[in-house]
C-alpha cells in the first residue's frame, strides 16, 4: 500500500514532538502557536479567562515559550492617552510582562520569544529586555501592510521573503494600512492588529538528520526555534 510522503512525514513529526510542552502565554486566539499545535506539541495556551499567567504553575520540561503581553499601555500608537490613564492600568500591564518573564527564567526553555509593537515597554523594562532579538514589518515576511514589530528571546532569525507594501492614501494624502480597509469597525481593527496573525500553509524545512527536525513557523510571523 502506497502512501503519501507528506502525510508521512507530518504524522512522524507529531510523533517526534508529542512530548514537548510549548507555552503560549496571553496567547489569546492562539493563532501564533497554531503551527506547533499542528505539529503535534503538547501547546498549552495560558490565557484569559481559563488561565492568568501571574498565578499559573508551569509543568516541568518545557520545551518552547512564545508570550504575547497585552500591548494596550505599552504601544506608542496610544501614547496620546497615556497621560490621562489610570496608573493601574500599567501597573497591571507590567505585572503580566513581569509574569511571562518570570515564567521564561523559571523554566529554561529551548527557545522563546516575546512579542510587543513599538511603544515604552522597552523604556520600562530595559533592564530586563535590553535590545530586541528582531525588528520588522510584515511585508518583510509576505504580508503587504506596515506594523512595526519587536520580538525579544532566544531563536534563529528567520530568512526575509520581502514584498512591496500597500497603503491606502486619505483625502489629505495621508498614507494608512489597508487593516483599515479589510476592517472599518475601530474596535475590530484594533483587535486584528493587537492579536499574532493566523499562521497560515505550515511547512516543514532545513531537515538535518532523522533525528533532529527543526519546525519553522511560516507565514510572515517566522520564528525559527533553535535545534
Amino acid at each position: 500500500m502506497l502512501y503519501n510522503y507528506d502525510i508521512l512525514l507530518q504524522r512522524m513529526v507529531a510523533y517526534m514532538n508529542r512530548n514537548k510542552i510549548i507555552l503560549d502565554l496571553c496567547g489569546g486566539t492562539g493563532a501564533w502557536s497554531k503551527f506547533y499545535k499542528d505539529n503535534g506539541y503538547d501547546v498549552r495556551n495560558i490565557t484569559i479567562p481559563g488561565y492568568d499567567v501571574r498565578t499559573y504553575t508551569p509543568p516541568d520540561n518545557v520545551y518552547g515559550i512564545l508570550a504575547s503581553p497585552p500591548c494596550t499601555e505599552f504601544a506608542v500608537s496610544g501614547a496620546r492617552w497615556w497621560k490621562d490613564k489610570d496608573p493601574k492600568l500599567l501597573k497591571e500591564a507590567l505585572e503580566i510582562f513581569d509574569a511571562c518573564m518570570n515564567m521564561i527564567n523559571i523554566c529554561t526553555p529551548h527557545f522563546w520569544a516575546l512579542e510587543n509593537p513599538v511603544g515604552r515597554l522597552k523604556k520600562l523594562r530595559y533592564e530586563v529586555l535590553r535590545e530586541p532579538t528582531l525588528i520588522f514589518h510584515p511585508y518583510e515576511y509576505g504580508d503587504a501592510y506596515t506594523k512595526k514589530t519587536l520580538i525579544w528571546g532566544k531563536f534563529n532569525i528567520p530568512e526575509k521573503n520581502e514584498v512591496k507594501p500597500e497603503y491606502m492614501v486619505s483625502k489629505k494624502g495621508y498614507r494608512y494600512s489597508p487593516i483599515a480597509r479589510w476592517f472599518s469597525n475601530k474596535e475590530e481593527r484594533q483587535k486584528v492588529r493587537s492579536i499574532t496573525p493566523d499562521l497560515q500553509k505550515p511547512f516543514m524545512k532545513q531537515i538535518n538528520d532523522p533525528s533532529k527536525i527543526i519546525p519553522i513557523i511560516s507565514h510572515w510571523y517566522k520564528i525559527y526555534h533553535c535545534p
